[in-house]
């Protein structure tokens, strides 16, 4: 372990859990399953070379440098996974397939996160949910800007479709 901080090693055990039981329940229902292991396997390789060089420093310091730096970049990039409905939101002026729930959640958790960082004054902490921080109130706006249309039909609908006949 390279952090005495029971509440992150704690959420990270409890994430890791529910993120391997979503990426289980993922593959039983995906249809393309040669595509979801070969990515599943690439992530397995960057993991273990991350770890093993990781292993091959001797400086503790400098390996809580290494692993700091990749989780916030990758903490970064969960952040802005969102942002590729961007361009599909600013096409058809409608937030609607945007996760509303997820992005409010997603910022007031990184608020969370930020102060947590400063009472700890962990930077790897500070710097990434700063970033979601920004992300998620980037996301919000474009609910303002482009509130979800309200439809009279059934269901929910990602794309404007246009009539059959």
């Amino acid at each position: 372990m390279l952090t005495d901080e029971r509440s992150v090693i704690l959420v990270n055990i409890i994430g890791s859990f529910l993120f391997l039981c979503y990426t289980m329940i993922y593959y039983i229902f995906s249809v393309n399953k040669k595509s979801y292991i070969r990515q599943f396997g690439i992530v397995l390789c960057i993991l273990f070379s991350v770890w093993y060089y990781t292993n091959l420093v001797e400086i503790e310091a400098e390996k809580v440098r290494i692993m700091g730096l990749v989780c916030s970049i990758v903490t970064v990039c969960f952040f802005a996974a969102p942002l590729t409905m961007l361009i599909h939101v600013i096409r058809v002026k409608n937030s609607e397939s945007l996760p509303f729930a997820l992005i409010v959640m997603t910022f007031l958790v990184s608020i969370q996160w930020v102060v947590y960082g400063v009472v700890i004054s962990d930077t790897f902490i500070q710097i990434p949910n700063f970033f979601g921080c920004l992300l998620s109130m980037l996301q919000l706006c474009l609910f303002v800007v482009y509130p979800p249309k309200i439809y009279s039909g059934q269901g929910y609908r990602l794309v404007d479709q246009a009539p059959i006949f």
